[in-house]
């Protein structure tokens, strides 16, 4: 019997068109043999639109933005988006795949309310989407966990709008100058700015302002940047490693997806030693968060051989030429089994909570 999946997609989040992408590759990459597939789009505003099971790739990202009237209930967020009708028989869903990055999606509100649907869904769970996307709990977490990483100073809006110039003031105090300032919910490196003087700081702080309440500035640091994928729940894996190269003068969003101006090295030119402890610190780095499924665990190695954790991302880039399926296509897993193997853990982990009581 095939797999009834559902794959959740846009969303109300600047994230939305990398989401778009990534649904894009997952469809064409599933095996319709294996799969019957069911689209739930959210749009820019929010609205909820189930589509028709597909039954065959989508050709297009236009194909996967369908529209329709949100009147008379459509739109709205409801259980019934989460059922399917096959040959005249509905039924519930099995498995969801949030597809979902940044905000209303990544952070732990569309798992909570898979939660509350006792839906198995793919990926990590309310605390550690919600803990993975805040980069300051995160960060405060893994301090806790003895992981090393870069200073950091954070930062509300109302306190800056407040008194902007013992913000400005902190962090050349205790960060100095280069520092990046990025928005403390968000990804895909949107509103993140590299600063080397005053005046960059300023305009960085209003940047970041503009995608989150609460803004995070890291220190900058000479180092390489390392990448690891991590698999699994209770007993994760790690992939070979990889380093990001970036051509520009730090890893933004347009070399991300626009300009392909970063290079890519796979596997990593480290040793058997220094990639054995970055293993370590990766699976503590998950655990610490209470991850399962994914997460791609970003490092620094600095020219002293010291891993510094930069952040994992709970739901990374998903394309077949993002960083953590090119990690576990090297590593010997292709992206189709790959997409497979999540699905598989979903399941797994539902299975495992079914185990939990609720009644005395």
């Amino acid at each position: 019997m095939k797999t009834k999946l559902g794959l959740l997609y846009g969303g109300k989040s600047a994230e939305h068109k990398v989401s778009m992408r990534t649904a894009m590759a997952v469809i064409k990459a599933l095996d319709l043999s294996k799969f019957d597939i069911f689209p739930i789009y959210i749009t820019e505003q929010g609205q909820w639109i189930k589509g028709q099971q597909l039954l065959a790739p989508v050709e297009s990202v236009d194909e996967l933005a369908f529209s329709q009237t949100v009147e008379n209930g459509a739109g709205v967020l409801s259980p019934d988006l989460f059922t399917a009708e096959i040959d005249g028989d509905k039924a519930q869903l099995d498995v969801i795949f949030p597809l979902l990055h940044g905000p209303n999606g990544e952070d732990g509100t569309v798992q909570g309310l898979l939660e509350l649907l006792n839906l198995p869904y793919v990926g990590n769970g309310v605390l550690a989407s919600s803990a993975g996307m805040d980069k300051v709990v995160m960060k405060n977490i893994f301090a806790q966990a003895g992981l090393a990483q870069v200073d950091y100073v954070w930062f509300i809006r109302k306190e800056w709008e407040e008194s902007k110039e013992m913000a400005y003031k902190k962090v050349e105090k205790t960060l100095g100058y280069p520092c990046f300032v990025k928005p403390a919910n968000l990804g895909s490196s949107v509103g993140i700015s590299k600063c080397t003087n005053r005046e960059e700081l300023e305009t960085a702080f209003q940047d970041a302002f503009q995608f989150d309440r609460k803004i995070i500035v890291e220190q900058g640091v000479t180092a390489r940047e390392i990448e690891i994928a991590v698999l699994g729940n209770d007993e994760p894996a790690c992939s070979v490693a990889g380093e990001i190269v970036p051509k520009a003068s730090f890893y933004d969003y347009e070399a991300k997806y626009e300009d392909n101006s970063t290079g890519l090295i796979i596997p990593a030119d480290i040793s058997e030693a220094q990639y054995t402890e970055m293993k370590e610190l990766a699976i503590r780095s998950f655990k610490s968060l209470d991850c399962s499924g994914l997460v791609r665990a970003d490092f620094f190695l600095t020219q002293d051989g010291t891993w510094l954790i930069n952040e994992v991302n709970t739901m990374p880039g998903f394309t077949p030429v993002s960083m953590f399926p090119l990690l576990w296509n090297e590593t010997g897993v292709d992206y189709p089994h790959l997409i497979e193997k999540l699905v598989e853990l979903a399941q797994e982990r539902h299975t495992e909570k079914q185990r939990i009581k609720f009644t005395m």
